[in-house]
């Protein structure tokens, strides 16, 4: 891994430097701010100070690099992660253990909608649940139920048990829109989709604030699509950028705040990011999840963040997967609703802002895959 120390005048000649010798994918070790001694202690100069890391070797050889690295910890890691994945399957042998047996006393007719339900990932006693309700109507009205009346039962039940959950994007009443979740979810395009619906649909001046200072290329992608918004951006490395940051954007109608990506597994992230964003501000927050991840993955992220005023959640990627039941438990779980959902790449057109309809929508749409 090859290392460099910048120093520089104002944050944005050091970034231009490090680009220069690194690259968009360079990474950001760390910044900090000084002040150069003056003369009799008079006359200090700000200066910004960060170093840099870009592992080329790694890059030109990566195998070789990479057997090297792991060699010393083979074994240990796949005894690890062996007994994970026993316990993991073991979980998952028990729940379908469990819901199957449920599934006996229900008639054939209403076999193919719960296991349905059971491969999007839903809920094993809400299965159940929706199984009590249907087949005890069945039994009352003495008639078998077609396919679309058995749907029609299965809707009333998440309306029932959803109904007090609030759903639906940003209400357009706060001025800052912050947005949390862990890397590779898809929290910058997210907002940009957000943001772009603001300006075209509403007619509402937007600019953008990053936190998202460890990667080069995530703030290039953030200022990719500001430019095509005409949007400002401001960068914050710290606090006090932060508040400069808020003051510059002060005229606008909206301020996106686009956070860093991190493994908010770690506590140590998820306290760092508490103490750079003011959560006291006019501000509607937002956890992006993606549905690719594991719903246990996604629970872990959630808990991390019981402390955070969490409004909605975001799920993205529901394209790249046919299992979403999770997104139904977790609301159900945390009494949490969910303001928005993506279903591609495309900027602002892939992104659906939640109902409770829709979501329901969402997880019975697998009755049509299957």
């Amino acid at each position: 891994m090859k290392l460099k120390k910048y120093t520089a005048s104002t944050m944005v000649e050091a970034m231009a430097k490090v680009r220069e010798d690194f690259g968009d994918d360079a990474v950001i070790l760390s910044s900090n701010v000084t002040k150069t001694n003056g003369f009799l202690g008079l006359f200090r100069k700000r200066s910004v100070e960060v170093v840099a890391s870009y592992d080329k070797t790694n890059i030109e050889r990566p195998y070789e690099s990479q057997v090297r690295s792991v060699q010393p910890v083979v074994e240990p890691e796949s005894v690890e992660h062996m007994q994970r994945e026993m316990r993991e399957i073991k979980q998952l042998l028990k729940d379908i253990q469990q819901v199957d047996h449920s599934f006996e006393k229900f008639p054939d007719e209403l076999l193919p909608i719960l296991n349905m339900l059971q491969l999007q990932g839903l809920e094993g006693k809400y299965i159940t649940e929706i199984g009590n309700l249907v087949f005890n109507r069945m039994k009352q009205d003495k008639i078998d139920f077609t396919k679309e009346q058995q749907m029609e039962l299965i809707r009333t039940w998440f309306s029932d048990r959803l109904y007090d959950i609030p759903f639906g994007g940003i209400t357009y009443q706060k001025k800052f829109i912050n947005v949390l979740g862990p890397t590779g979810v898809g929290k910058t395009t997210t907002i940009a989709k957000i943001a772009a619906r603001a300006l075209l649909e509403e007619k509402k001046k937007v600019g953008f604030i990053t936190t998202d200072t460890y990667r080069i290329a995530a703030i290039e992608q953030l200022r990719t699509y500001a430019n095509l918004l005409q949007a400002p951006v401001e960068i914050a490395y710290n606090e006090e950028d932060f508040r400069t940051a808020i003051e510059k954007l002060k005229d606008l109608d909206l301020i996106f705040i686009d956070t860093a990506g991190r493994n908010y597994k770690e506590a140590k992230f998820v306290n760092d990011l508490s103490k750079l964003i003011d959560f006291s501000l006019d501000m509607e927050t937002f956890l992006v999840l993606s549905t690719t991840s594991k719903e246990q993955d996604m629970d872990t992220i959630i808990r991390q963040f019981t402390n955070f005023p969490i409004e909605k959640f975001i799920f993205t990627k529901t394209d790249e997967t046919d299992s979403v039941g999770s997104i139904i438990n977790l609301i159900l779980k945390y009494d949490i609703g969910v303001s928005y959902y993506t279903d591609g790449q495309e900027v602002p057109e892939d992104l659906t802002e939640a109902s409770l309809e829709k979501m329901v929508d969402l997880l019975l749409a697998g009755d049509s895959r299957a």
